[in-house]
Order: C-alpha cells, then sequence, then structure tokens
C-alpha cells in the first residue's frame, strides 16, 4: 500500500524534505531477508524522489529477538549487512534503520543513519523498557542522550521507541537542534494502545513544539503482533498522515519549512477499525505468521462443534484460507448429536476439510490395559482425562503424519483457571485465543458473522450458526455435562479472572466489585495451582497487556493464597 500526499520530485530541494516511512513486516533472524525488504523499500524511495527512507526499530534483525541478540556470530552479521547496505545504496536517499551496534564490549540497541556509502551517524537506546514482554536491560547498555544528525537540509533527532515515552529524550533533542523528530519502534499490540500512543506522542510533540513521525513495525512474532499505524503529527499536535494498522506499506510524506519550522504536508489518514476488529485481525495476522515464519503451511484442528473451536477454524481459514485448514471431529459416547452436526456445518460454511474419527475403539483398548492397574477404584476424573488425551493422541498423530500444525483452541477463561487437559487438548503448536476471555469469544463470533474484510481468506457470512454461539458450554466428557458444573458462569468467572489477572487485583477487591469471596478464592486457587499447565502451553496472540507468558511470570511451585497462610 503506497500514499503520497505530493507527487513532485523535492529531492535535494533546500525547504522541502520527502521522508519515506516504510512500515513493514521483518522476520527475526532473517537477517538477509529483512534487508532485501529494505532495498524494494529504498528503491521505491528513491523513484518516489525521497530524500530518506526510514525503517523501524531493530528492523535488520527483526524484532524481539530476546536473547538471540547477545549471541555474537548473530550481531556481527547484522552489523555487516547494515554497512553492506549503506555500500550498496550509496547514490539515492538516505536510510535509517534499526539494528544491534557495538560500543567496546557493549551491545547497543541503535538506529543507523546511511548516506553517501556509508554511516554517517548512530543513535544509541537511552530508555530500556523492562516491563511486559520486554527485557530489553538484560539485552542492551543504556546510552547517554545523543543530538540530532543530519540529513538534507533537516537535522533529526531519533528518540528509539521507549526513548519517546519519556520527556527527556525528545527535550534534550529539541535543545540541541532537532528540526523532526523521528521516533522508531518496535510497539507490539494491546487493546488499546494505539490512543496510548497518540496521546502520549501528542505531548512531545506538545512539549518541545516539533513535528513527530511515529514509525511501527508489523507482523506476528510468536505471541506478540506489531500493529503498524505509524502516523505523523505536526508542531500544533495535528495529525497529518495516519498509515492502516496490521498492514504493510510505504508512505511518502512532505515537510516544508516555513518561518515557524518544518510542517508535514497532509496526506492520507487511514481508517482505524475498533477494538473487536482489531483484536480480531491481530489473531488473524499473528497465526498467519506463525506459520509463515516456522514454515508451516497447513494447520489442523479438533472441531468439537463449541464455540472456541469453531471460532479458531474461522480464524484459521481467514488466514491462510480454507484449503489449508483440516477440522477433525473425535466423537464419544458423550457426543451430542448436535455437536456432530455444528461440527460438520462449521467445516461445510468455511470449505475445510473435515475428518471424523470416533475414539470408541482406541478408549476402549485403553480402558482394557488398565483396567487390572484400576481395579477397586471408582471412576472420576481420570476416565474424562483419558478421552481428552486420547484426542491429543490422534490429533498430533495426523499432525506428525500429514505436516499440519495443530492449533490448540482454549481460550483465556479456560487457561486461567486449568479447564483443559494438558497432554489432551492443551496439545498443539499454536493457540489463537489464549488471550480471549469466553465472553469475549461470544462477541467475537457474532461479530465475525456480520463481517467481513479484504484481509481476511475464509468466506463472509454467517459462517458459526447462532445455535453454536447460544448453546450451554460443554466439554462432553461424561453424561449432561455442563462447564458451569466445574466453574462459576462466564460472565460472573471472566469478571473475576479481570480483577485477578488483568488488574491484578485482590479478592478483597472481588468483593468489593459484588462477587462472593468463596468464588473469587476458589478461582484465585485455581489460577495458582494451574501454573505448571500454563508453563507448557502453546504460545498464542498477545491482545492485553496481562497475556499469560511474558507479561505474567509466577511460579510453579507457590503456597501462597490471598488472606491465607502460606
Amino acid at each position: 500500500m503506497s500514499h503520497r500526499p505530493g507527487t513532485s520530485d523535492t529531492s535535494g530541494t533546500s525547504g522541502r524534505f520527502r521522508l519515506t516511512l516504510a512500515q513493514l513486516n521483518a522476520t527475526v533472524g532473517d537477517i538477509k531477508g529483512n534487508i532485501a525488504q529494505v532495498r524494494a523499500a529504498w528503491a521505491e524511495a528513491r523513484d518516489a524522489g525521497a530524500d530518506m527512507l526510514a525503517l523501524p526499530e531493530m528492523f535488520a534483525t527483526g524484532y524481539n529477538t530476546q536473547d538471540l541478540v547477545m549471541k555474537p556470530v548473530f550481531h556481527q552479521e547484522a552489523i555487516a549487512a547494515i554497512h553492506a547496505l549503506a555500500a550498496d545504496c550509496a547514490d539515492g536517499p538516505a536510510i535509517a534503520i534499526g539494528g544491534p551496534a557495538l560500543e567496546g564490549a557493549e551491545l547497543f540497541n541503535a538506529y543507523y543513519v546511511l548516506q553517501g556509502g556509508t554511516v554517517t551517524a548512530r543513535v544509541l537506546k537511552h530508555h530500556l523498557p523492562n516491563e511486559t514482554v520486554f527485557d530489553e536491560m538484560r539485552l542492551y547498555g543504556s546510552a547517554p542522550v545523543a543530538g540530532p544528525y543530519t540529513v538534507g537540509p533537516v537535522r533529526i533527532g531519533s528518540p528509539i521507541c521507549e526513548d519517546a515515552w519519556h520527556e527527556d529524550v525528545a527535550e534534550t533533542l529539541a535543545e540541541t537542534g532537532a528540526q523532526i523528530l523521528l521516533v522508531p519502534n518496535g510497539s507490539p499490540y494491546y487493546r488499546g494502545k494505539m490512543e496510548t500512543r497518540q496521546t502520549i506522542m501528542v505531548s512531545r510533540v506538545v512539549e518541545t513544539g516539533l513535528p513527530l513521525v511515529y514509525l511501527n513495525l508489523v507482523g506476528g512474532q510468536d505471541d506478540q503482533v506489531f500493529d503498524g499505524g505509524s502516523f505523523v503529527l505536526n508542531p500544533a499536535g495535528g495529525l497529518a498522515v495516519q498509515m492502516p494498522v496490521f498492514e504493510t506499506g510505504l508512505a511518502h510524506v512532505d515537510f516544508i519549512q516555513g518561518p515557524e519550522g518544518w510542517r508535514a504536508e497532509a496526506g492520507v489518514l487511514a481508517h482505524i477499525p475498533d477494538q473487536m476488529e482489531q483484536d480480531y485481525h491481530a489473531m488473524v495476522l499473528s497465526l498467519r505468521d506463525y506459520m509463515r515464519k516456522t514454515g508451516f503451511k497447513k494447520v489442523l484442528l479438533g472441531l468439537s462443534g463449541g464455540i472456541d473451536s469453531a471460532i479458531v477454524a474461522v480464524i484459521a481459514a481467514d488466514a491462510l484460507g480454507a484449503g489449508n485448514v483440516r477440522c477433525v471431529m473425535l466423537p464419544s459416547e458423550y457426543t451430542s448429536q448436535a455437536s456432530l452436526d455444528d461440527a460438520q456445518a462449521v467445516a461445510e460454511a468455511l470449505g475445510c476439510a473435515y475428518d471424523f474419527v470416533p475414539i470408541d475403539k482406541g478408549r476402549a483398548a485403553i480402558t482394557e490395559t488398565l483396567a487390572p492397574l484400576f481395579a477397586g477404584h471408582a471412576e472420576d476424573l481420570t476416565e474424562e482425562n483419558i478421552q481428552s488425551r486420547l484426542r491429543g493422541l490422534l490429533l498430533m498423530a495426523m499432525s506428525n503424519k500429514f505436516g499440519e500444525m495443530l492449533l490448540t483452541t482454549g481460550n483465556k477463561s479456560e487457561v486461567a483457571v486449568g479447564y483443559s487437559t494438558i497432554y489432551g487438548d492443551m496439545n498443539g503448536g499454536y493457540n489463537p485465543i489464549k488471550d480471549l476471555y469466553k465472553t469475549r469469544v461470544f462477541e467475537m463470533c457474532r461479530w465475525r458473522n456480520a463481517t467481513h474484510r479484504a484481509w481476511m481468506m475464509g468466506p463472509e457470512g454467517e459462517v458459526i450458526a447462532p445455535r453454536i454461539i447460544d448453546k450451554p458450554p460443554s466439554a462432553e466428557l461424561r453424561e449432561d455435562q455442563k462447564d458451569s458444573d466445574s466453574l462459576p458462569d462466564y460472565p460472573v468467572l471472566d469478571a473475576i479472572l479481570q480483577i485477578l489477572v488483568d488488574g491484578d487485583g485482590s479478592i478483597d477487591d472481588c468483593v468489593k466489585a459484588g462477587f462472593s469471596r468463596e468464588d473469587a478464592a476458589r478461582v484465585e486457587h485455581l489460577i495458582y495451582i494451574s501454573e505448571y499447565k500454563r508453563f507448557q502451553s502453546a504460545p498464542g496472540t498477545r491482545l492485553s497487556k496481562h497475556a499469560f507468558w511474558l507479561d505474567r511470570r509466577y511460579p510453579i511451585a507457590n503456597r501462597w493464597r490471598d488472606g491465607a497462610a502460606g
């Protein structure tokens, strides 16, 4: 996608400066592939008469690299690739690109400026984020704040991502002569992130009186999704350019120098969708990129006739195309006819392959094998879990045989309280709905039935029948089983979880919100005793600041409980 606010060739003209923003999708570790994207964008920027091409934070290596960047042979290769890029792109626009840098023996998160065949400037990150998914203090040194660099007629200051969330770096750059702030970012999505970013960046603009360019990555990386949404603010805080969210593209932005300094000409203002659509797009993009970046082409999943597996099937079809999705029904004697019909209906509505693999013979064989050991013991949860683990075994066998990655389908409510079977329905390589509470799953299904976008590869229209959404949730592992037999109703459970997990609150906070102390204490207990399951669970799309994995790191062996002795 290309946005061109102006059409004239402005290269080298005093008083005008054309900056090409490259909102692209880097792959961690694919240094050659990332640099190839830069070369293609540079050629397009050159043809558009740009003075400079800007890439996001750590684009050369991909982001977030975690400890990979500390491996000497890796960061040395990335640094060499940046210098080679400078030499190969000597005749044309300058390039600004994020990558690792060495200063003495210390490693830094850096922003390189390439002009005339060489590296003419190197900005080193000052503020290192060390919260939620970030561990940059583990990886990099903190550098002193440096001054601006010059490209053509403009002095540019580049606070690197976190540096722009604090006042001091931007103010120092303004005081030392910066005329435009260009902020390269590797800023992952969470619900409401765009509003937070724009509010903070407007503050930087108001404080400095300078125009600001916020340039962000796009794409999925493990659990994180970089949502793009790059934008340009003018000195008064007005929005001059807005790039789309979750989409790659270039934007050619013209800056004009007037009596009061530089100002961006008005460009395209892309529509920013609501939070429901952003969440759904994040899940689709994260699965699509996880598959592409790990080398898988197709997926399979167990389709139970319930709402969770249904929405995962739809997400998979939207991410990969229905022809790359295999749905498998694995019924037992407890599987209702309604579930059989509903599972088949979802697969047919999507146009996915559908396999029917009953587990009764396998279950009978396992029961017979264990009978001498289990003699004298009443049936209990063990026999229920055997069904789930048998399904997991069969699905993994299909995954191995067909080379298709197994998706797991547990929502955040289930993941939080351990309402799942380890080595059973938790089997799988990725879980798109891992950070989506059950009540939001219901909402998401209704939204997807009513909504279709060009980036969805699945069919439009009603893909999940209303009866699937409306029926009482059940694992169907015993006669007349309902989720509500084991858990509070989902509106209650999710509200308590949002207090305890997302709000990091207490049982007293739950009581003050109107929930019973008994329910809150029970949910808290389930959260803690399920930590070992989450530790072994598949990664999944991060939609909030309190997703299970890097955002929330708790010990597995933990005797503490709120309001009770350890």
